[in-house]
Formats: structure tokens, C-alpha cells, sequence
């Protein structure tokens, strides 16, 4: 057993990094571990949702161009009061071939891989630079990547920032080099308030969202009968775009007329599309919304809508150097499409290519009782390694 990747694994999973809390110290114990290997070291501080939290940035190697960058994220998802949960979430357990805690496969366990192959890292043998960035509050929008990627050039300095990133999400060891956007927004049905014995004098602002609802309901259906065919083989489980409801609430008693209700709502568009397209068409079509309510039609409600967050697609080309070196050490014979959004995105509009590529299973990110397989965990470094050894290591051309 490699005793200092068990260690840092168990290190990195005691951090209480839910996306509401700050991550700062778990971010200087990764940067304490890698500025005695020879890595420079920036920390980026980032203010989001009134908390403290923080990017790292460590590079080590010559100023050279190309290179690699290898990412992730430190924060997980809420582990309070998630049903299911038969250990401690925030202490990493070995038992049999499965090894237990929150963000073992979303993201720590690899973030531990790459700092123990760091701890065995020839830097002398290093003709290109290596940059890890890792990043705050990816699991509510990407936000840390947003403040980091373009900042990467001025924080690098002499070094040329790296053309290419593996970002080691779960996928099995997998390759992905695509995902779809992400818009989330919000939808406001304003009424008029009153007694519930006296509807016609109000506006129920709950039966206005009922029409409301109904309306994208039927925009999704045509969203999923879109099935470009170039993404068939990327996305085989929804090659469109697809819409999710994700919380409603309105009123606040049984005999009053609801004076309010708020719809949040989240999106993912195909890697080609305007990530604000779909948006701008349900924003049309709700403008056509009859705003009564079905006890009067004296009065209308009004429907507002706000953007929440946007985070960019990726639909990186096939044929890199990453791409062929990953597909090396995996074994993996093409590039799918992943569920999820990453940090790709961002990095995408800072002239990076990622392709995503990492040892936890996706069945097990964000669930309960969270665990890595131990092999796919332990064979990590040595993956690594070799990546590094094409890209990184390999004389100039």
C-alpha cells in the first residue's frame, strides 16, 4: 500500500469543503505539499456567496511552450441530511476494495494521485511545464474556474500557459472531451394577494405558474424530439438538449391567495448551440402566457425571468497529444461525451483544450456512502506518470 497517497486521500477528504463553506485550508495544505517538490505556488482568492474560498495554481518545469495542465476541483456536495449514509462522511474508510468518504470519486481521490505523483516527480526531467490548477465551488456553477482561467497567463508569469488539460472527473477511466452547458434561471409568477374565500378579487400567482409550467413542459418535449445525429455517439443517453424543474415554491397558507411563486430551472444545451438560446425562447414564449388565474379575469400576474449562472460547454477536437496519451495509459479506444459540466469549459475560452479523464465511477458522485475502487484508485500516479512522460518529458521537436 502506498502509505502517502492513503494519507493525503484521508487529509483531503477531512476538509469539509461543501460548496457553502470556505476551502482555503485545503488549499494550503495542497500548495504545503507541493512547494517542498519545487512547484511555485499561487493562491487565488475568490469571494462567492459572501465566503471566502480559494483557487491554487502550482507549476514546476521549464518556461517552455505546451506543456500540460492537470485539474480539479476541492469542493463536494452536501453530505447533511442526505439519506442513506452508513459512515462517516468525512473520514476516509478501506474496506475490502472500495475505499469510502465524501469526494473519494468526486474529486479528491484524484487531486491525492496527482500529488503523490508529484512527491515522485524527476523534475529534472521536465522539458515542458507541468501547471495543476485546482478550483473552488465547481459543484455550483464552475465558479472557481470562471475567476482562474483567465487569470492563468498573469499568474504564470514567464510560463507559457499549456494548450492542453486533463481534468480528472469520474468517468472510470474513460475519456471524454465533450459535455453541454449549463443555464440555470429562474421563473417569478408575481399575483395578487387576499383572502382564499374571495379569489376573483386576487391573482393566484401558483395557478399562473401552472400555465407557466405547462408551456416549457411542452418546449421540452420538442427539445427532445431534436436528435442531431452527429451527437448520437457522444450523448446515447440524450442527444438534445435537456430541461430540468428543480424547485418550486409559492404561498404560505391554505386560505390565502398565493401572492408569489418562484420556479428554478436548469438546462444543458448540445456543445454547438448558444447557451442562452433556449432560455431566450421560453423568455418568448411565456411573454404569451395568459396571466389570470381561474377564478377572475379582472386582474393578470406578471411572469419574470433572471439568469441564475451559465457555465460554457466543451466540444474539444479529437486527435491531441493528451488525447493519444491518455487513451495509452487507459487503455480507452475514443473520446465519448460526459453527463456533467466541468471546468473545461472556462478553460475553453482561455485557448485550452481538456479532455476530460478520471478513476472514480459516475454512478458514485454525489451519492451517499461515496467510494473509489481501490485499484482504479492505487494505479492513479503511475498513470500519471506516463501522461507526463509524452507531454511533459519528451525532447523539443
Amino acid at each position: 500500500m502506498n502509505d502517502y497517497l492513503y494519507e493525503v486521500a484521508k487529509r483531503l477528504v477531512a476538509f469539509d469543503t461543501v460548496s457553502a463553506k470556505s476551502d482555503r485550508d485545503a488549499m494550503e495544505y495542497i500548495a504545503g505539499q507541493l512547494a517542498p517538490r519545487g512547484f511555485k505556488t499561487a493562491i487565488q482568492p475568490v469571494e462567492l456567496f459572501g465566503v471566502a474560498q480559494a483557487n491554487l495554481v502550482a507549476w514546476i518545469g521549464p518556461p517552455r511552450a505546451d506543456g500540460l495542465i492537470i485539474s480539479g476541483h476541492v469542493d463536494v456536495v452536501p453530505f447533511d441530511g442526505q439519506p442513506g449514509w452508513e459512515r462517516e462522511p468525512l473520514k476516509l474508510e478501506l474496506a475490502g476494495e472500495r475505499i469510502y468518504g465524501r469526494g473519494t470519486t468526486d474529486m479528491k481521490g484524484f487531486i491525492a494521485q496527482c500529488l503523490d505523483a508529484a512527491r515522485t516527480l524527476d523534475s529534472s526531467r521536465l522539458t515542458r511545464p507541468l501547471v495543476f490548477v485546482f478550483t473552488a465551488s465547481e459543484e455550483i456553477g464552475c465558479l472557481g474556474a470562471k475567476s482562474v482561467a483567465p487569470a492563468l497567463k498573469q499568474i504564470l508569469g514567464e510560463t507559457s500557459v499549456p494548450r492542453l488539460a486533463w481534468i480528472g472527473e469520474p468517468t472510470s477511466w474513460e475519456v471524454s472531451r465533450a459535455h453541454k452547458s449549463i443555464v440555470g434561471f429562474t421563473v417569478t409568477v408575481r399575483g395578487i394577494g387576499g383572502h382564499s374565500g374571495a379569489p376573483a378579487r386576487g391573482v393566484n400567482a401558483i395557478a399562473v405558474m401552472a400555465r407557466v409550467m405547462d408551456t416549457i413542459g411542452r418546449y421540452q418535449q420538442e427539445l427532445t424530439a431534436r436528435r442531431p445525429a452527429e451527437y448520437a455517439e457522444i450523448f446515447p443517453d440524450a442527444p438534445h438538449d435537456v430541461l430540468n424543474f428543480g424547485i418550486v415554491n409559492g404561498g404560505i397558507a391554505l386560505n390565502m391567495i398565493a401572492e408569489e411563486c418562484k420556479l428554478r430551472i436548469s438546462y444543458r444545451s448540445l456543445p454547438d448551440a448558444d447557451p442562452l438560446g433556449v432560455y431566450h425562447e421560453i423568455e418568448r414564449r411565456l411573454a404569451a402566457v395568459d396571466g389570470h388565474d381561474y377564478a377572475g379575469r379582472e386582474r393578470r400576474a406578471k411572469i419574470e425571468m433572471a439568469v441564475l449562472n451559465v457555465v460554457p460547454p466543451l466540444d474539444s477536437p479529437r486527435g491531441t497529444a493528451l488525447e493519444a496519451a491518455l487513451f495509452d495509459v487507459t487503455g480507452a479506444k475514443t473520446a465519448g461525451g460526459a453527463l456533467y459540466a466541468t471546468d473545461g469549459g472556462w478553460f475553453t475560452g482561455s485557448g485550452v483544450t481538456s479532455l476530460i479523464c478520471g478513476p472514480g465511477d459516475l454512478e458514485q458522485a454525489h451519492q451517499p456512502n461515496e467510494h473509489v475502487r481501490r485499484d482504479a484508485f492505487e494505479r492513479g500516479p503511475a498513470m500519471i506518470h506516463k501522461v507526463l512522460d509524452r507531454l511533459c518529458c519528451a525532447s523539443s521537436s
